[in-house]
Parts: C-alpha cells; structure tokens; sequence
C-alpha cells in the first residue's frame, strides 16, 4: 500500500521492524534486511527513493507497490510487520507539548 504526501526538504527513510526502526538519509544508497515473522523484507534506497524489493509475504503488495520519495509517503508489509515511510526533518522533530489537558480518553 503507498499513500502520497508532500515534498520537504532533508528528507529520511524510516524503516520500522518488530526489532527496531532504522532512519537513513533519502540520498544514502543502502540495502536493508528487515527481520519480520515470515522471514526478511528487504529495503532499498537509491537515488532519492526507497522501496521494498523482496518479502516472504503471499501477496507482494508492499514489492509491488514501488517506490516512495516525498514526504508522508509510506509503504507496508502487513503480513511481515515492516514499514517504510518517508519523513522530513520537521516532521521527525518532538513536538512540545501544550501543558494544558482539555480531555482524556479511557
């Protein structure tokens, strides 16, 4: 599954995992192997984009899904629980909080 966002500027890659998340730079060329339940999905980034190239998931919706390179856009591997997502440096930033609570939620 991919979802378009909006470009920003100094983008990363954030790949998450059942056994951690990893953050690149978007311009790095890297290949990852991210551990998941049914094996290992892999990510790549090149030249500006990053995309899932191999997963032991029946449906390969995450491989085909192509690539992603602007902000707010994300991949998916359900079955094997890895996701990418592209993110500005703003966006990775804590945001502060507003001391004041307005409501709860139980």
């Amino acid at each position: 599954m991919q979802v378009y966002g909006n470009n920003g500027s100094a983008l990363h890659v954030v790949i998450q995992g059942r056994n951690g998340s990893w953050v690149y730079p978007i311009n790095q060329t890297v290949q990852i192997d991210v551990p998941g339940p049914l094996g290992l999905t892999t990510v790549a980034l090149k030249d500006g984009t990053a995309q899932v190239i191999a997963s032991p998931c029946a449906n390969q919706t995450c491989v085909t899904s192509g690539h992603v390179q602007k902000g707010g856009q994300w991949i998916a591997c359900l079955p094997n629980a890895v996701f990418v997502r592209v993110e500005s440096r703003d966006s990775m930033q804590p945001k502060k909080q507003d001391a004041k609570l307005d409501g709860a939620v139980w």
